[in-house]
């Protein structure tokens, strides 16, 4: 890495450091801190939607997927305008028109405080893996570019992003994510190009390599089966469906957000804007990861160190091939998507624990709660952060990891709905209960070699989610309570 990379990445980062702490303000309330006093334009509350959904799980673990094998982990893509709809349609006017800033307080209205917690807990720890998924994620290309060791990267980049977090609240948070998303989609491009024109007949010939791949079509969904064992078309589709339904209808990340719309068709703009921007960006990520395997099967040739790692591919090429300046915009880029997303989950995160776990009318405490939990989840993603260092697809992982601590919450979160009076607290506590069960069964029915199908981890989302609901809604139709 040449100096002049090192100082453009230098610059980038400490600038979004800088910029995210001028957002403080010495006499700021919780309510400044964790909706921005619902005055932000809903243009750039939709990019921080979509920077939220662009972290570096998709600019390094997309290229590092479709260079392994092929394009089906895109079909989650496709499910996000479903879930979009339904946000602006359905979850943007009832969260505004509740006035709680937590995604969850609804639910101890119907259910009891229980119910709130749980769902809150699960979120916690959603969040603290995805934390961790993409602080990892951030220090591997600065691990391959100089050297440095994982673990410093790791810790002082959580640091860097808890300090905005920290001190702007969720107003810093969205402004840096909305020139972060900008970044990191001119970043790709950028490397796309290079990828292309790189070939040695032109760009159309990764297409026909690719296409006609050994070990099959490179850009294949996956297989159209009914087998629910393995990840094919139909078992992505449907975790796609349900883990984007459960991101816009009751993930604090998104739901937040709509508080800081200044106005509900502003927030109804945000969430259509931010998610079906998504889709084509990650479909150029996915064509980078393509182009890539073309390209070492055809141009060049990789170290085994790198080839026996698809997450370090995308990195590799950074470092080795790109011309000096891009490929300190790239690093910067790929920090930018990264920083996004912890820097969300630590705002959003201390919004739950202050206002589920330890609310208060005092304005110094609050605001002490929010400061304090957003160090403490930092530190909590930085340590899931090094003890991911030895997965091999950190996508799996991370799929893995939020398919099984989701708790099925969205099933409960259906049944609280106002179109279902009927269903009592004793039917959704019932209909929890069994809903852990099955969780569980599936995420150690193959680590613990249980008798019986073992399913496919995506499918504890999908399963965990529907037993809640039906079970719930069955139980309250005869125990009405």
């Amino acid at each position: 890495m040449q100096t002049i990379d090192f100082l453009i990445f230098l610059v980038f980062t400490l600038g979004v450091v800088l910029f995210g702490c001028s957002f403080f303000r010495r006499g700021a309330t919780a309510r400044d801190f964790t909706s921005a006093n619902s005055s932000l334009p809903g243009w750039v509350v939709g990019m921080s939607i979509f920077a939220t959904y662009v972290s570096s799980i998709s600019y390094i673990g997309y290229p590092g997927k479709a260079f392994a094998s092929n394009w089906n982990a895109l079909v989650f893509s496709f499910s996000i305008p479903i879930a979009s709809f339904f946000a602006a349609r359905y979850f943007v006017p009832f969260y505004r028109r509740s006035g709680n800033v937590s995604a969850y307080a609804f639910l101890e209205e119907r259910f009891g405080r229980w119910a709130r917690l749980y769902a809150s807990t699960c979120y916690l720890l959603t969040q603290v893996a995805r934390m961790g998924s993409i602080l990892y994620l951030l220090a591997v290309p600065m691990h391959i570019l100089m050297g440095w060791d994982m673990h410093v990267v790791i810790v002082a980049t959580s640091m860097a992003v808890v300090a905005y977090a920290m001190l702007g609240g969720i107003r810093a948070v969205i402004w840096v994510d909305a020139i972060q998303g900008i970044l990191l989609i001119g970043g790709a491009l950028m490397c796309l190009g290079v990828l292309l024109f790189s070939m040695p007949e032109g760009p159309l010939q990764v297409f026909s390599i690719a296409a006609n791949a050994p070990e099959g079509n490179k850009f294949s969904l996956g297989a159209f089966t009914t087998d629910l064992t393995t990840s094919t078309f139909w078992v992505c589709l449907v975790y796609g469906i349900f883990i984007n339904l459960q991101n816009y209808g009751i993930d604090q990340n998104y739901v937040q957000r709509y508080h800081t719309a200044r106005s509900d068709r502003d927030a109804r703009f945000s969430a259509l804007f931010g998610g079906w921007l998504f889709i084509p960006v990650s479909a150029i990520f996915f064509l980078i990861g393509t182009a890539l395997y073309t390209y070492y099967n055809k141009v060049g040739m990789l170290p085994d160190a790198i080839a026996d790692k698809p997450d370090y591919v995308f990195p590799y090429f950074i470092v080795s091939k790109l011309p000096v300046g891009v490929r300190g915009l790239l690093i910067a880029s790929i920090f930018a998507a990264g920083m996004s997303t912890v820097s969300t989950s630590v705002s959003s995160g201390a919004t739950i624990v202050l206002s589920d776990f330890f609310p208060s009318g005092n304005r110094k405490r609050e605001m002490r709660v929010l400061r304090l939990s957003s160090l403490l989840l930092g530190v909590l993603g930085a340590i899931v952060a090094v003890l991911m260092l030895s997965v091999e697809s950190i996508i799996d992982a991370w799929w893995k990891l939020s398919s099984i601590f989701s708790g099925g919450m969205l099933g409960l979160f259906l049944l609280g709905l106002p179109w279902m009076k009927r269903v009592g607290r004793k039917g959704a506590l019932l209909g929890v209960g069994c809903g852990v069960i099955v969780i569980g069964w599936i995420s150690l029915a193959s680590t613990l070699n249980l008798p019986g199908i073992h399913l496919h981890e995506y499918l504890a989302i999908v399963l965990g989610t529907t037993a809640i609901f039906l079970v719930g809604f069955l139980v309250s139709l005869v125990w009405h309570k």
